[in-house]
Protein backbone atom coordinates (compact mmCIF):
# COMPACT_ATOMS: atom_id res chain seq x y z
CA UNK A 1 0.00 0.00 0.00
CA UNK A 2 1.46 3.37 -0.98
CA UNK A 3 1.63 6.23 1.50
CA UNK A 4 -0.89 8.07 -0.64
CA UNK A 5 -3.37 5.18 -0.40
CA UNK A 6 -2.79 4.55 3.31
CA UNK A 7 -5.57 5.00 5.84
CA UNK A 8 -5.79 8.43 7.52
CA UNK A 9 -8.30 8.96 10.35
CA UNK A 10 -10.41 12.10 9.81
CA UNK A 11 -9.06 14.78 12.13
CA UNK A 12 -8.58 18.55 12.06
CA UNK A 13 -5.59 19.88 13.98
CA UNK A 14 -6.91 23.05 15.60
CA UNK A 15 -4.95 25.94 17.16
CA UNK A 16 -6.25 24.78 20.54
CA UNK A 17 -4.75 21.33 19.99
CA UNK A 18 -1.39 22.84 19.07
CA UNK A 19 -1.38 25.06 22.17
CA UNK A 20 -2.22 22.12 24.43
CA UNK A 21 0.56 19.99 22.92
CA UNK A 22 3.07 22.79 23.45
CA UNK A 23 1.99 23.34 27.05
CA UNK A 24 2.04 19.63 27.93
CA UNK A 25 5.43 19.15 26.26
CA UNK A 26 6.95 22.02 28.22
CA UNK A 27 5.57 20.78 31.55
CA UNK A 28 6.58 17.16 30.82
CA UNK A 29 10.10 18.37 30.05
CA UNK A 30 10.36 20.07 33.43
CA UNK A 31 9.12 16.92 35.18
CA UNK A 32 11.68 14.77 33.36
CA UNK A 33 14.52 17.12 34.30
CA UNK A 34 13.47 17.35 37.93
CA UNK A 35 12.91 13.62 38.52
CA UNK A 36 15.55 12.12 36.24
CA UNK A 37 17.91 11.27 39.08
CA UNK A 38 15.37 10.96 41.89
CA UNK A 39 12.23 9.06 40.88
CA UNK A 40 9.51 9.11 43.52
CA UNK A 41 8.53 5.43 43.57
CA UNK A 42 5.94 5.97 46.29
CA UNK A 43 4.17 8.67 44.28
CA UNK A 44 4.34 6.52 41.16
CA UNK A 45 2.66 3.65 43.02
CA UNK A 46 -0.05 5.96 44.38
CA UNK A 47 -0.75 7.36 40.93
CA UNK A 48 -0.85 3.89 39.37
CA UNK A 49 -3.52 2.94 41.90
CA UNK A 50 -5.47 6.11 41.08
CA UNK A 51 -5.14 5.29 37.37
CA UNK A 52 -6.57 1.80 37.80
CA UNK A 53 -9.34 2.92 40.15
CA UNK A 54 -10.38 5.72 37.79
CA UNK A 55 -10.48 3.59 34.66
CA UNK A 56 -12.49 0.84 36.37
CA UNK A 57 -14.86 3.32 38.03
CA UNK A 58 -15.87 4.64 34.59
CA UNK A 59 -17.12 1.11 33.86
CA UNK A 60 -19.11 0.93 37.10
CA UNK A 61 -16.56 -0.73 39.38
CA UNK A 62 -17.07 0.58 42.94
CA UNK A 63 -13.75 -0.37 44.50
CA UNK A 64 -11.99 2.49 46.31
CA UNK A 65 -8.32 3.39 46.02
CA UNK A 66 -7.84 1.89 49.47
CA UNK A 67 -9.38 -1.43 48.37
CA UNK A 68 -7.29 -1.56 45.20
CA UNK A 69 -4.20 -0.86 47.31
CA UNK A 70 -5.13 -3.81 49.52
CA UNK A 71 -5.58 -6.07 46.46
CA UNK A 72 -2.20 -4.91 45.15
CA UNK A 73 -0.69 -5.85 48.49
CA UNK A 74 -2.29 -9.30 48.40
CA UNK A 75 -4.77 -8.61 51.18
CA UNK A 76 -8.36 -9.86 51.35
CA UNK A 77 -11.05 -7.38 50.34
CA UNK A 78 -14.78 -7.59 51.04
CA UNK A 79 -16.25 -6.73 47.64
CA UNK A 80 -18.03 -8.41 44.69
CA UNK A 81 -15.79 -11.07 43.17
CA UNK A 82 -16.17 -9.64 39.66
CA UNK A 83 -14.96 -6.22 40.79
CA UNK A 84 -11.97 -7.78 42.56
CA UNK A 85 -11.18 -9.75 39.40
CA UNK A 86 -11.40 -6.56 37.31
CA UNK A 87 -8.92 -4.87 39.64
CA UNK A 88 -6.47 -7.79 39.63
CA UNK A 89 -6.62 -7.97 35.85
CA UNK A 90 -6.03 -4.22 35.51
CA UNK A 91 -3.07 -4.35 37.92
CA UNK A 92 -1.55 -7.19 35.86
CA UNK A 93 -2.12 -5.32 32.58
CA UNK A 94 -0.67 -1.99 33.73
CA UNK A 95 2.31 -3.82 35.22
CA UNK A 96 3.21 -5.04 31.73
CA UNK A 97 3.07 -1.69 29.94
CA UNK A 98 6.84 -1.60 29.48
CA UNK A 99 6.77 -4.95 27.64
CA UNK A 100 4.33 -4.01 24.91
CA UNK A 101 4.63 -2.09 21.67
CA UNK A 102 1.70 0.26 20.95
CA UNK A 103 1.96 -0.70 17.26
CA UNK A 104 1.69 -4.47 17.77
CA UNK A 105 -1.63 -6.21 17.15
CA UNK A 106 -0.48 -9.31 19.02
CA UNK A 107 0.41 -7.18 22.05
CA UNK A 108 -2.99 -5.48 21.87
CA UNK A 109 -4.77 -8.85 21.86
CA UNK A 110 -2.57 -10.12 24.69
CA UNK A 111 -3.38 -7.04 26.75
CA UNK A 112 -7.11 -7.55 26.25
CA UNK A 113 -6.72 -11.19 27.23
CA UNK A 114 -5.13 -10.13 30.52
CA UNK A 115 -7.50 -7.24 31.18
CA UNK A 116 -10.66 -9.28 30.57
CA UNK A 117 -9.56 -12.77 31.69
CA UNK A 118 -12.44 -14.53 33.43
CA UNK A 119 -14.79 -11.62 32.74
CA UNK A 120 -15.90 -12.19 29.17
CA UNK A 121 -15.91 -15.03 26.65
CA UNK A 122 -13.35 -14.48 23.93
CA UNK A 123 -10.90 -12.42 25.96
CA UNK A 124 -7.94 -11.63 23.73
CA UNK A 125 -9.92 -12.08 20.50
CA UNK A 126 -11.81 -9.63 18.32
CA UNK A 127 -15.59 -9.81 18.57
CA UNK A 128 -17.57 -12.08 16.27
CA UNK A 129 -20.89 -10.22 16.47
CA UNK A 130 -22.33 -6.74 16.32
CA UNK A 131 -22.13 -4.34 19.26
CA UNK A 132 -23.54 -0.95 20.10
CA UNK A 133 -22.57 1.66 22.64
CA UNK A 134 -25.47 2.48 24.95
CA UNK A 135 -25.83 4.95 27.79
CA UNK A 136 -28.88 5.71 29.84
CA UNK A 137 -30.92 3.18 27.88
CA UNK A 138 -30.27 4.76 24.47
CA UNK A 139 -27.93 3.74 21.67
CA UNK A 140 -25.10 6.22 21.16
CA UNK A 141 -23.19 4.36 18.48
CA UNK A 142 -23.47 1.21 16.39
CA UNK A 143 -19.99 -0.18 15.78
CA UNK A 144 -18.86 -1.44 12.34
CA UNK A 145 -19.70 -5.07 11.46
CA UNK A 146 -17.49 -7.70 13.08
CA UNK A 147 -16.15 -8.89 9.71
CA UNK A 148 -14.51 -5.47 9.20
CA UNK A 149 -12.81 -5.28 12.59
CA UNK A 150 -9.51 -7.06 11.69
CA UNK A 151 -8.96 -4.82 8.67
CA UNK A 152 -9.94 -1.63 10.51
CA UNK A 153 -7.62 -2.43 13.42
CA UNK A 154 -4.76 -3.34 11.10
CA UNK A 155 -5.20 -0.04 9.26
CA UNK A 156 -5.35 1.92 12.53
CA UNK A 157 -2.21 0.31 13.99
CA UNK A 158 -0.35 0.81 10.70
CA UNK A 159 -1.35 4.47 10.72
CA UNK A 160 -0.21 4.86 14.34
CA UNK A 161 3.21 3.43 13.47
CA UNK A 162 3.71 5.72 10.47
CA UNK A 163 1.97 9.00 11.36
CA UNK A 164 3.88 12.26 11.67
CA UNK A 165 1.49 13.49 14.37
CA UNK A 166 2.94 14.20 17.80
CA UNK A 167 2.29 11.16 20.02
CA UNK A 168 0.10 13.29 22.30
CA UNK A 169 -2.22 13.80 19.34
CA UNK A 170 -1.73 10.36 17.79
CA UNK A 171 -2.60 8.65 21.07
CA UNK A 172 -5.84 10.61 21.35
CA UNK A 173 -6.74 9.89 17.73
CA UNK A 174 -6.07 6.20 18.30
CA UNK A 175 -8.19 6.22 21.45
CA UNK A 176 -11.17 7.74 19.63
CA UNK A 177 -10.86 5.50 16.56
CA UNK A 178 -10.50 2.45 18.81
CA UNK A 179 -13.75 3.31 20.60
CA UNK A 180 -15.45 3.91 17.23
CA UNK A 181 -14.39 0.47 15.93
CA UNK A 182 -15.19 -1.18 19.29
CA UNK A 183 -13.16 -4.25 18.34
CA UNK A 184 -14.01 -6.40 21.37
CA UNK A 185 -17.27 -7.70 22.76
CA UNK A 186 -16.48 -6.00 26.09
CA UNK A 187 -13.68 -4.03 27.72
CA UNK A 188 -13.26 -1.51 24.91
CA UNK A 189 -13.29 1.55 27.17
CA UNK A 190 -10.64 0.32 29.58
CA UNK A 191 -8.55 -1.03 26.67
CA UNK A 192 -8.69 2.31 24.84
CA UNK A 193 -7.50 4.14 27.95
CA UNK A 194 -4.79 1.54 28.65
CA UNK A 195 -3.48 1.78 25.09
CA UNK A 196 -3.39 5.57 25.09
CA UNK A 197 -1.38 5.41 28.32
CA UNK A 198 0.99 2.98 26.59
CA UNK A 199 1.38 5.40 23.67
CA UNK A 200 2.05 8.27 26.08
CA UNK A 201 4.68 6.17 27.88
CA UNK A 202 6.52 5.69 24.59
CA UNK A 203 6.77 9.47 24.31
CA UNK A 204 7.63 10.11 27.97
CA UNK A 205 8.19 7.28 30.44
CA UNK A 206 6.81 9.39 33.31
CA UNK A 207 3.29 8.83 31.97
CA UNK A 208 3.34 5.37 33.52
CA UNK A 209 2.80 7.21 36.80
CA UNK A 210 0.56 10.08 35.71
CA UNK A 211 -3.10 9.27 36.57
CA UNK A 212 -4.87 10.60 33.47
CA UNK A 213 -7.62 7.97 33.89
CA UNK A 214 -8.62 9.33 37.30
CA UNK A 215 -9.30 12.74 35.72
CA UNK A 216 -11.31 11.14 32.92
CA UNK A 217 -13.39 9.45 35.62
CA UNK A 218 -14.11 12.82 37.22
CA UNK A 219 -15.26 14.16 33.83
CA UNK A 220 -16.79 11.04 32.34
CA UNK A 221 -19.93 12.82 31.10
CA UNK A 222 -17.68 15.07 29.00
CA UNK A 223 -15.69 12.00 27.94
CA UNK A 224 -18.76 10.35 26.44
CA UNK A 225 -20.12 13.62 25.09
CA UNK A 226 -16.96 14.39 23.12
CA UNK A 227 -16.96 10.86 21.68
CA UNK A 228 -20.55 11.47 20.54
CA UNK A 229 -19.70 14.90 19.17
CA UNK A 230 -16.68 13.60 17.27
CA UNK A 231 -18.75 10.81 15.74
CA UNK A 232 -21.43 13.29 14.68
CA UNK A 233 -18.83 15.50 13.00
CA UNK A 234 -16.82 12.58 11.54
CA UNK A 235 -13.80 14.38 13.02
CA UNK A 236 -12.07 13.39 16.26
CA UNK A 237 -10.92 16.94 17.13
CA UNK A 238 -13.44 17.45 19.99
CA UNK A 239 -12.26 14.23 21.64
CA UNK A 240 -8.60 15.08 21.09
CA UNK A 241 -9.02 18.48 22.76
CA UNK A 242 -10.80 16.87 25.71
CA UNK A 243 -8.10 14.23 26.19
CA UNK A 244 -5.32 16.79 25.92
CA UNK A 245 -6.98 18.92 28.59
CA UNK A 246 -7.13 15.88 30.88
CA UNK A 247 -3.45 15.14 30.18
CA UNK A 248 -2.60 18.80 30.77
CA UNK A 249 -4.35 18.80 34.14
CA UNK A 250 -2.62 15.57 35.18
CA UNK A 251 0.82 16.83 34.13
CA UNK A 252 0.31 20.16 35.87
CA UNK A 253 -0.28 18.30 39.13
CA UNK A 254 3.14 16.67 38.90
CA UNK A 255 4.73 19.83 37.53
CA UNK A 256 3.91 21.71 40.73
CA UNK A 257 7.17 22.19 42.64
CA UNK A 258 7.42 19.51 45.31
CA UNK A 259 7.50 21.90 48.23
CA UNK A 260 5.66 20.95 51.40
CA UNK A 261 3.23 23.76 52.31
CA UNK A 262 3.55 25.34 55.73
CA UNK A 263 0.91 23.68 57.87
CA UNK A 264 -0.28 24.01 61.42
CA UNK A 265 0.44 21.26 63.96
CA UNK A 266 -3.25 20.33 63.80
CA UNK A 267 -3.17 19.79 60.02
CA UNK A 268 0.08 17.85 60.34
CA UNK A 269 -1.54 15.53 62.88
CA UNK A 270 -4.57 15.10 60.60
CA UNK A 271 -2.34 14.05 57.70
CA UNK A 272 -0.48 11.61 59.94
CA UNK A 273 -3.64 9.71 60.94
CA UNK A 274 -5.42 9.93 57.57
CA UNK A 275 -5.26 6.52 55.88
CA UNK A 276 -7.18 5.80 52.69
CA UNK A 277 -10.68 7.27 52.92
CA UNK A 278 -11.99 8.13 56.41
CA UNK A 279 -15.19 9.65 57.76
CA UNK A 280 -15.21 12.69 60.04
CA UNK A 281 -16.02 10.50 63.06
CA UNK A 282 -13.18 8.11 62.23
CA UNK A 283 -10.73 10.98 61.97
CA UNK A 284 -11.88 12.55 65.23
CA UNK A 285 -11.55 9.20 67.00
CA UNK A 286 -8.05 8.70 65.61
CA UNK A 287 -7.09 12.16 66.82
CA UNK A 288 -8.79 11.73 70.19
CA UNK A 289 -11.07 14.75 69.59
CA UNK A 290 -14.67 15.36 70.68
CA UNK A 291 -15.37 18.99 69.69
CA UNK A 292 -16.79 18.84 66.15
CA UNK A 293 -16.63 22.61 65.61
CA UNK A 294 -12.98 22.80 66.63
CA UNK A 295 -12.18 19.80 64.44
CA UNK A 296 -13.86 21.44 61.47
CA UNK A 297 -12.23 24.86 61.92
CA UNK A 298 -8.71 23.82 62.98
CA UNK A 299 -8.21 20.56 61.10
CA UNK A 300 -10.54 19.94 58.16
CA UNK A 301 -11.03 23.45 56.77
CA UNK A 302 -7.34 24.48 56.60
CA UNK A 303 -6.35 21.10 55.14
CA UNK A 304 -9.02 21.47 52.43
CA UNK A 305 -8.02 25.07 51.71
CA UNK A 306 -4.37 24.09 51.22
CA UNK A 307 -5.42 21.25 48.92
CA UNK A 308 -3.85 18.64 51.18
CA UNK A 309 -7.01 16.57 51.52
CA UNK A 310 -10.05 16.05 49.34
CA UNK A 311 -13.64 14.95 49.73
CA UNK A 312 -15.12 11.85 48.14
CA UNK A 313 -18.28 13.89 47.45
CA UNK A 314 -17.00 17.42 46.81
CA UNK A 315 -20.33 18.53 45.37
CA UNK A 316 -22.08 17.42 48.58
CA UNK A 317 -19.81 18.63 51.41
CA UNK A 318 -22.40 17.86 54.12
CA UNK A 319 -23.25 14.36 52.91
CA UNK A 320 -23.54 11.76 55.66
CA UNK A 321 -21.48 9.47 53.40
CA UNK A 322 -18.65 12.01 53.12
CA UNK A 323 -15.13 10.73 53.51
CA UNK A 324 -11.79 12.48 53.34
CA UNK A 325 -8.60 11.36 51.60
CA UNK A 326 -5.08 12.70 51.15
CA UNK A 327 -4.26 14.55 47.92
CA UNK A 328 -0.80 13.63 46.70
CA UNK A 329 1.08 16.33 44.82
Amino acid sequence: MSKQDAYHPPVTITPSILRLVADISEAAGRISTRTENAPDLRLRRINRIRTIQGSLAIEGNRLSEEQITAILDGKRVAAPLREIREARNAIAAYDRLEEWSPYSESDLLTAHGILMAGLVDGAGRYRSGGVGVTRGGRILHMAPPARRVPVLMSDLLRWLASTDFHLLVAGSVFHYEFEFIHPFSDGNGRMGRLWQTLILCRWNAHFSGIPVESLICEHQSDYYETIRKSTGRADSSPFIEFMLRMIQDAVRTLDTPQVTPQVTPQVKRLLEVLSGEMTRDELMAALGLKDRKSFRERYIRPALEKGLIGMTFPDRPNSRLQRYKAVYR
